[in-house]
């Protein structure tokens, strides 16, 4: 995210938030985050506010556009 620009606070999810949003189980997120071997899928992108762990929407989105089997396909999730 650019250094000058202005973060929508709807933007900044937490674990259970963003689980919910990908209708995804708590624990994928979790071990999405983990260190993760050479050659595997990177690293779910995050950042920790002091202890607690938080998501920023337009950089998991990115993430998961850049983790789709196949490469990205036009918009969307569709092939």
């Amino acid at each position: 995210m650019p250094e000058n620009s202005v973060v929508n606070p709807s933007d900044i999810l937490t674990p259970e938030e963003l689980a919910k949003r990908l209708h995804v189980p708590r624990g994928w997120i979790s071990e999405k985050v983990r260190a993760r071997k050479q050659g595997c899928t990177p690293r779910l992108p995050h950042f920790k506010c002091g202890k607690y762990l938080r998501f920023y929407w337009p950089d998991v989105s990115a993430w998961l556009m850049s983790t789709r089997q196949g490469g990205p396909v036009g918009k969307g999730f569709s092939k």
